[in-house]
């Protein structure tokens, strides 16, 4: 593993970021999981997050991501288009009674109207041929993964991806496919922001990791 970010993370300066953060602090309840986490993001960065259980990753992205509010410090989303980011939970965020198709398509409206094809293409692409029109509670649980994957796949996307344990449920092959394309987001000029417990074998140069520990309160 890589060594921890520092406390201002700019590794490629003059590199306009993309997403930044300052002295963020996190609670749960009356007990703090960590503090004065400082980062900065830019396009063609990968940052894995790790850590103990219970140190605060899935809150650190949910923090990145403007979903919850931090105890102290702040988050800042430069321009506009870091406003438009992906943001896939641990769980697959799936309607059960929703095909393949339908659920993708309802996902993908949330950015952008998706054309018929591009919808058919994406889960193609996420490895769901053939699948397409099964109602998703009908599907395995790697298969329900994928279909909430797929939006990674669509075109026209928002660049910044805030992933929590995206490789959850997956095969070997699915992992594998996964990985080159994150690393394919992030050549394209994309941020790719994970937590997962899995060594990445397909890394952009901009990769770092993050150890929630080396910040707990």
């Amino acid at each position: 593993m890589q060594a921890p970010l520092a406390a201002h993370p700019n590794p490629r300066a003059g590199v306009a970021p993309l997403l930044s953060a300052s002295g963020l602090a996190c609670e749960r309840g009356e007990r703090r999981l960590f503090r004065r986490l400082h980062l900065t993001l830019a396009p063609g960065d990968m940052l894995q997050v790790s850590g103990p259980n219970g140190s605060g990753k899935t809150s650190l992205l949910r923090l990145l991501a403007g979903l919850l509010r931090p105890a102290a410090g702040s988050v800042h989303w430069h321009g506009p288009a870091a406003r438009r980011l992906l943001w896939i939970g641990h769980a697959a965020g799936i309607k059960g009674l929703l095909t393949a198709h339908e659920n993708l398509s309802w996902l993908g409206a949330l950015h952008a109207p998706t054309a018929r094809d591009a919808i058919w293409q994406a889960l193609a692409a996420a490895g769901l041929a053939g699948f397409e029109d099964v109602p998703c509670h009908a599907l395995s649980a790697g298969q329900q993964r994928r279909v909430a994957l797929a939006r990674l796949y669509l075109p026209g996307g928002p660049p910044l991806w805030i992933l929590d344990e995206p490789f959850t449920a997956l095969d070997r092959q699915g992992v594998a496919q996964l990985e080159q394309h994150l690393a394919a987001h992030c050549a394209g000029g994309g941020v790719v922001v994970l937590t997962s417990h899995h060594q990445l074998a397909h890394r952009p140069p901009a990769y770092r990791e993050l150890d929630l520990g080396q910040y707990a309160a």
